[in-house]
């Protein structure tokens, strides 16, 4: 039976003109996949709108995968290959299965021995720590710190201690709407001469990358608000 391949398409990380972050033989792939698996399907269709598909979006066909698909139904989403069609992956933002529900259906083509085809794109991880000036040789993506508060502080706590044994640049993300309490978080936690990155609104026109350690940043304190936001530590 011939199958159809799996493409991993990455999506912008801001409102910046898509030609200047999404590459052209990417653009141009999208004109040739009719079956999108996406975390969001009014997101995937407003992107895939602006990519230059604005006339075709009804002919498609979108599933969604994010937080609460069952995992009864990715696996059933194997069947969207089976007629030799290739499929698109597509998340919110960035990379797909980087941090990303659609890791899952990336592991169901490999156990079914479907070509998987990751694409380039911006990552706001690797963007973040390009810009932080920390550790990239040895680098490690913590991903989201536990909600509960005594969690967050052995967690903060944890990944200092193995930041300053390994010399290695610890990376976290957070809901938006909680950026603000994990920076008040890193500056309660960590120690003074820990080194702290910043990075908001990548690629976007108020992008900004700041990296100070925690004495100086508390001389300053700033308010991130709901801005997405990569945090980045070197012990």
């Amino acid at each position: 039976m011939n199958k159809g391949k799996l493409y991993l398409i990455p999506s912008p990380l801001s409102e910046s003109d898509i030609e200047n972050v999404i590459p052209g033989p990417v653009l141009e792939l999208l004109h040739h996949i009719g079956k999108y698996v996406v975390e969001n399907e009014r997101t995937a269709r407003r992107y895939l709108s602006k990519a230059g598909l604005k006339g075709h979006i009804d002919t498609l066909t979108f599933v969604e995968l994010n937080e609460h698909t069952k995992s009864e139904d990715v696996e059933k989403m194997i069947g969207l290959f089976e007629d030799g069609e290739d499929v698109g992956l597509i998340s919110e933002a960035g990379l797909p299965a980087v941090a990303d529900p659609g890791a899952a259906l990336v592991d169901l083509c490999h156990r079914h021995t479907i070509e998987v085809c990751p694409l380039v794109g911006p990552s706001s991880l690797m963007l973040a720590l390009m810009g932080s000036g920390l550790n990239g040789q040895s680098f490690a993506f913590r991903g989201y710190l536990g909600a509960k508060t005594d969690q967050r502080r052995a967690d903060i706590r944890d990944a200092e201690k193995l930041s300053g044994a390994l010399k290695q640049t610890q990376i976290f993300i957070e809901t938006p709407y909680r950026s603000d309490a994990l920076f008040t978080d890193f500056l309660n936690y960590l120690s003074p001469s820990t080194m702290l990155c910043v990075a908001t609104n990548l690629t976007s026109s108020a992008q900004s990358i700041k990296t100070y350690p925690i004495s100086e940043w508390k001389k300053h304190p700033i308010q991130i608000g709901k801005q997405p936001t990569v945090f980045l530590i070197l012990k």
